[in-house]
């Protein structure tokens, strides 16, 4: 009896707990720009960017989609992108996904070394893993737009 006992108010106790932090939790609220802040705001992306410029340079699996890219053009764009993404004050003036990368017929190794490279780069930047994840969430979606086009 002692055991069930015992068992019912552990099991309560992690219910009150996990519904307290729960409840906690939504209570507040994240402002729009929290990612664009963990990012480092604009100069914090602009830094994760030219880590990524560098990575793809450096790889000769990926850098033949960039040959005839104008590379200030796509960093600009790119900076646009994530800091529109994470809830920066940034508008994005580039074609969508699937305009900008039909043609290129990136394949899923492609795609998922340029992640690995973005990873890397953020790392590089000390950016949380957290805000990593939430930024590599929202670019997910993209994924059908870019590969096999």
């Amino acid at each position: 009896m002692k055991a069930a006992t015992y068992s019912g108010l552990w099991l309560s106790l992690c219910l009150a707990v996990f519904g307290v932090t729960t409840l906690n939790g939504c209570s507040q609220t994240v402002p729009k720009d929290h990612l664009y802040q963990q990012l480092g705001s604009t100069v914090g992306i602009e830094k994760v960017v030219d880590a990524l410029l560098v990575e793809i340079e450096h790889d000769p699996q990926i850098v033949h989609h960039f040959r005839d890219t104008d590379i200030a053009r796509f960093r600009k764009l790119l900076i646009e992108q994530l800091c529109e993404l994470s809830g920066g004050p940034c508008k994005y003036t580039g074609a969508s996904m699937q305009e900008s990368h039909t043609g290129f017929k990136i394949t899923q190794a492609d795609f998922d070394n340029l992640v690995r490279h973005l990873m890397k780069a953020m790392t590089e930047q000390n950016i949380s893993i957290a805000a990593q994840n939430q930024l590599l969430g929202l670019l997910a979606p993209m994924y059908g737009d870019v590969v096999y086009r």
